[in-house]
């Protein structure tokens, strides 16, 4: 029965759809890989700041780059541990999470984005990846010039 549930609330989220064809669409098809991470992005006035749940994998096992000095990639071979029993005999009885995936993102940075200015953290689970923004070319200014 749930999968009936499911399926009905995946036609019945066309907003969400549409979201989606739309950011695959402005990506340029570029998200795409093993296991797609979950992305929220922030664009602030100075930086644009990238969160990606990532849990069970630690900061070794996440490979954060530039390529061809647009592209933002996000890769990991996605190798987390289970946890063994202390005892001989042990077994698990039930394995419902999900075990990590090879993953990897890709991200067209727009123009304004200087790419040998990014940082990434991984905390909790999180990994936040930011991208700073280049400063804004100065406006230009009119003078008056009085004719005499």
């Amino acid at each position: 029965m749930s999968a009936v549930v499911d399926a009905v609330a995946q036609l019945l989220n066309i907003p969400g759809a549409i979201d989606r064809m739309i950011s695959q669409a402005q990506d340029g098809g570029v998200s795409r890989g093993s296991g797609n991470i979950p992305v929220d992005i922030l664009d602030t006035s100075k930086e644009y700041i990238f969160y990606l749940d990532v849990p069970g994998l630690s900061k070794s096992d996440i490979q954060v780059a530039v390529e061809d000095g647009d592209t933002l990639v996000i890769k990991s071979a996605g190798k987390r541990k289970r946890e063994d029993g202390e005892d001989e005999g042990c077994k698990y009885l039930r394995l419902e999470r999900k075990a990590a995936q090879k993953l990897m993102r890709r991200f067209r940075l727009p123009e304004n984005c200087n790419a040998s200015a990014v940082t990434a953290k991984c905390e909790n689970g999180v990994l936040t990846v930011v991208v700073e923004k280049h400063p804004p070319p100065p406006k230009s200014k009119t003078i008056e010039v009085s004719i005499s």
